[in-house]
């Protein structure tokens, strides 16, 4: 699998997966419970400001937005007209900052290192019948869809513009489901191709 991991030595590729994760989570954790606009907005300026300091280049984040600004648009739109623009701000500022900080964890942990941690993680569900592998297996398929997404987004982009669409952004939603689909039915095969799926079934 390819990953998002870009090769460095800033001080965020120096910190092991499980801090990271872990500095992710009470982020998470804190914009939800505080709720407030301006702290929201302030952690997503933050994000914005990491990936210079930690070596990383503004064009990661703003590949991340590109693909995450019809989702802001349209949460925005749809909860400044039924609600009010202090919910709309503050939610399209949690997703944008969680996101941006999410993928910097990517973009600075190789995908062997958090296949590692979900390993152990998982570990004690074994004793419960789960298959430790089986999981680590997923939530790395699940960090993997990120650059899927982006690939479709992509796709479906060069396809809108060779089809002179422009005024109907809606129609890239189709076409954007349809790969990932694609995408999604050839990681499946490639798995299966590698007996991925047989060892873990003889595993559990």
């Amino acid at each position: 699998m390819i990953g998002l991991y870009v090769p460095g030595s800033g001080p965020l590729h120096r910190v092991p997966a499980g801090p990271k994760l872990l500095a992710l989570l009470v982020v998470g954790a804190a914009l939800i419970v505080a709720a407030h606009h301006w702290l929201a907005v302030g952690v997503l300026v933050g994000a914005l400001v990491l990936y210079p300091v930690v070596g990383l280049s503004p064009r990661h984040a703003l590949a991340a937005l590109r693909v995450l600004w019809p989702f802001l648009l349209a949460i925005g739109v749809s909860q400044t007209l039924f609600g009010d623009w202090q919910t709309a701000l503050r939610l399209c500022a949690q997703l944008a900052a969680l996101v941006l900080l999410a993928n910097a964890v990517t973009l600075t942990t190789r995908v062997r290192e958090m296949l590692d941690l979900f390993t152990r993680l998982a570990r004690p569900l074994a004793r419960v019948g789960v298959n430790p592998d089986r999981v680590a297996l997923v939530l790395a398929l699940t960090i993997r869809s990120v650059p899927m997404v982006q690939a479709a987004w992509r796709s479906a982009q060069e396809s809108y513009r060779a089809r002179n669409l422009s005024g109907r952004p809606h129609l890239l939603v189709v076409p954007m489901i349809v790969q990932l689909l694609r995408m999604a039915d050839a990681t499946g095969e490639a798995l299966v191709a590698r007996g991925i799926d047989e060892e873990t079934r003889r595993q559990g």
